[in-house]
């Protein structure tokens, strides 16, 4: 409670309550959730079930940020998502995986997908890319939960491979990746959302989906070294789970927000870029659609204090989104059932994201076969 009411005090809105509520427990995210339109569940996966079957017993729309591994496990298996019948008959929506990405690069592929009559494959590149020289000795720090980002690395990659889910060995599958106009980046197959969930909601014949990610060095050595087991050790006569060592020593990354201030000041050292290529057919003839655009929603010292500026925080691209989400199923402008950002109307949720003061700004390529007979 002392962190909430910390960042309440730092946001200094009338609109905030805090309140203590076990997410564990549905009982206890009911009680808490009672009259609200909607519920945004920026926790830990771990906890979407419970909340999302809170949601559905206190009559609120749910929305999400990243998938947990028992419904990604389902998307996989083709099975049907077990609670999507239940928010059907409620006539509510779960939307899930709303946030940076997955979320906004669902929406962006969607975009891209509905200028095809036919979808081949998709293939998604996400990369860091230093602008300042980073330290030859420094602290792992993803930049958000550390259990969430280790296990990440640490489970087997899923890739959709003409046309059924396969698994890759982690780190797999590396290549270098030119994000122009910033330059190369090693990158390999990661776990993430998208890879599950395109194939199921997307249509349009796709074949083949792929994520890579940034090659971490720093977390493959905590890997190799055991950081990211949840098995329990022992050491010196006490039981210690190696997960639960690291999650306590990585820097959380709430922390980030309280230095903003001082953040902002320095020149950016990184940013992230998103490449998005989707390959498929317009009118019989073959066209790849690219689409590329800054993670954090800027790349320039500018861009990003005027988000400050703004929102009183640079960090929004993963709450944003989730909420741009909430409203468009609180304004009955979603489907109902369990769905995931491809399933919105692209073109509604970007201008919302303008009409919030965010407006996701992308480079796109549309490339085809020509040919003169």
């Amino acid at each position: 409670m002392d962190l909430a009411n910390k960042v309440k005090d730092r946001i200094k809105s009338d609109k905030i309550t805090t309140i203590k509520v076990d997410a564990g427990k549905v009982e206890s995210v009911e009680s808490a959730a009672k009259g609200a339109d909607a519920i945004i569940n920026l926790t830990l996966p771990q906890f979407n079930a419970n909340i999302m079957k809170a949601a559905l017993n206190s009559g609120a729309q749910y929305v999400d940020s990243a998938l947990d591994y028992p419904v990604i496990d389902e998307l996989t298996k083709n099975k049907p998502l077990e609670i999507d019948k239940e928010f059907k008959k409620a006539g509510l929506t779960a939307l899930i995986g709303c946030g940076a990405t997955p979320g906004v690069s669902n929406v962006l592929i969607k975009y891209a997908c509905d200028k095809l009559d036919q979808v081949d494959a998709i293939y998604i590149r996400c990369g860091k890319i230093q602008k300042q020289p980073k330290d030859i000795i420094s602290a792992w720090d993803p930049g958000w939960s550390p259990k969430t980002a280790i296990t990440d690395y640490a489970e087997e990659p899923i890739v959709f491979e003409d046309g059924k889910y396969k698994r890759y060995p982690p780190f797999s599958g590396r290549e270098e990746y030119n994000f122009e106009p910033f330059g190369k980046v090693l990158l390999s197959y990661h776990l993430h959302e998208e890879a599950a969930m395109l194939p199921r909601f997307i249509g349009k014949g796709v074949k083949y989906v792929d994520f890579k990610y940034t090659v971490d060095v720093q977390a493959g050595n905590l890997i190799q070294l055991g950081f990211a087991s949840d098995k329990p050790i022992d050491v010196k006569g006490v039981k210690v789970l190696p997960l639960d060592v690291l999650t306590k020593l990585v820097r959380p990354p709430v922390n980030a927000f309280f230095t903003e201030e001082e953040t902002i000041k320095r020149p950016i050292d990184s940013v992230k870029i998103m490449s998005i290529r989707v390959v498929g057919a317009k009118s019989g003839e073959g066209v790849e659609h690219t689409i590329s655009y800054p993670f954090a929603n800027y790349t320039t010292e500018e861009e990003r204090l005027e988000i400050y500026k703004r929102f009183g925080t640079i960090n929004i691209y993963v709450a944003l989104p989730a909420i741009v989400g909430a409203k468009m199923c609180v304004e009955d402008d979603a489907g109902r059932g369990v769905i995931g950002p491809e399933c919105l109307d692209p073109i509604k949720f970007l201008k919302k994201m303008t009409d919030m003061g965010a407006p996701v700004k992308f480079h796109e390529t549309l490339s085809k076969e020509t040919s003169i007979l």
